[in-house]
């Protein structure tokens, strides 16, 4: 008898229809003898809708008190996800019980729609696994030391999954989504892509951390820590086939290089068109100023991405990072509030409309020309590249929105990733 975590997105949910066949496949994963934690996203399009009710009452600036309510009302999508999946695996013939991540409970930090996990205790959801149950928790949320129901942020309900799985030291997880695995690049825009049958926990960490949206990239990061075996599937797929085929199926994120994985150069492109630019134009080229720039951000819990510091002049540099998009507007103003007065700075510019695409590969490691090979794909094709940054496994480049869809074409295609080879 093997624990495995199963995890079902809001696609997988996104219906009566849809939490019933989940609750089938479930069921089939019982009856072939294995206990089953299930942690399922709200449905579809459900905290879109939750969180758009509260921006039209809500205040215009948004305090501490505000992100506590946000985070109480997004909460509810997963709550009602778990108890109509509990109802459909009851007639099924299945016990199954449904806990809030409160109740079980997952503890987190206090860092409202963007808390993180500090410790879970298993206890509750041992006894009910013992007691021939399957628990269903909600994916996406937690509490903190003072009992309020906190979020993890978009995507939170992989990171869930993951941290239950590492927590209970589960034989597996399952991350069930609207797609059959990771495939080389989006399908939609590159059809030739392929799926991958293995991928390497530091390629998947990249290509989470770079845009690609199979995986959440705490969920990576979470499965790397604990070292969580990790696979991603289809919850489109019949679900009374095999558990052995169904076991198969998907992608494997593994821990084991092999060399199978040697051969492919790059095993994948990445990309992501919610970042913005920000230039500080102007600042003084003295130590300490990088911190100056960035301290009131990182302070502010806004995530920064690519980073340049362009050459000096006259004692003076211009300063370039990425943000969410979502967060382009608050960084503009808190910027233009401290640093520049801080500083001594001439200005502050961005721009909201640029795109990062990457190559991603360990093979990268041994093989030269990579870099080279991408940027002279992307010259061909006439495409700019305003900002570069690279690791040991990848290189991206921060380019115009509008080109984002012809870059990750003409670079799958230089670098063979429609070649069957690819998907070895």
């Amino acid at each position: 008898m093997a624990l495995i975590v199963h995890k079902y997105g809001g696609t997988s949910m996104g219906s009566t229809e849809r939490i019933r066949s989940v609750a089938q496949r479930v069921a089939k994963w019982v009856r072939a003898g294995h206990q089953l934690v299930v942690v399922p996203s709200a449905m579809s399009g459900e905290t879109n809708r939750l969180l758009g009710l509260a921006k039209e009452l809500m205040p215009a600036s948004v305090s501490a008190e505000s992100q506590r309510e946000l985070d109480a009302i997004a909460a509810t999508g997963e709550q009602v996800s778990v108890g109509l999946l509990a109802l459909a695996l009851q007639s099924q013939g299945v016990p199954a019980v449904s806990y809030a991540g409160w109740q079980v409970p997952i503890a987190t930090d206090s860092a409202f729609t963007k808390a993180r996990i500090e410790s879970i205790d298993d206890t509750r959801v041992r006894a009910d696994l013992a007691a021939g149950k399957v628990v269903i928790i909600t994916g996406f949320q937690g509490i903190d030391e003072d009992s309020n129901v906190t979020t993890l942020g978009r995507g939170g309900s992989d990171t869930s999954a993951v941290a239950v799985a590492a927590a209970m030291k589960a034989d597996e997880c399952l991350i069930y989504t609207d797609v059959d695995g990771v495939y080389t690049t989006d399908p939609r825009i590159v059809p030739e892509a392929r799926r991958l049958s293995t991928v390497s926990f530091e390629e998947m960490l990249e290509m989470a951390s770079l845009g690609s949206k199979v995986l959440q990239i705490r969920s990576v990061e979470f499965a790397g820590k604990y070292r969580v075996p990790l696979r991603v599937l289809s919850s489109f797929t019949p679900w009374d086939i095999p558990v052995e085929e169904e076991c198969r199926s998907g992608t494997l994120i593994t821990f084991e290089e092999d060399e199978k994985m040697e051969q492919a150069v790059v095993s994948g492109i990445a990309f992501n068109r919610d970042e913005a630019k920000i230039t500080v134009m102007g600042v003084p080229d003295k130590p300490g100023i990088a911190y100056q720039i960035l301290g009131p951000v990182a302070d502010a819990n806004i995530d920064i991405d690519v980073i340049i510091q362009n050459v000096s002049h006259d004692g003076k540099t211009d300063f370039s990072f990425t943000v969410h998009r979502n967060d382009y507007a608050r960084t503009l103003e808190l910027l233009k509030a401290t640093v520049l007065p801080a500083t001594g700075a001439a200005q502050v510019m961005g721009d909201p409309k640029i795109c990062k695409v990457s190559i991603v590969g360990i093979g990268m490691r041994s093989h030269v020309g990579v870099a080279s090979k991408m940027f002279r794909t992307l010259s061909e094709e006439g495409i700019n590249i305003q900002m570069i940054t690279t690791s040991e496994i990848k290189t991206s480049v921060v380019i115009d929105e509008k080109y984002m869809e012809l870059a990750v074409r003409a670079l799958h295609k230089a670098f063979d990733l429609d070649q069957e080879a690819a998907a070895a």
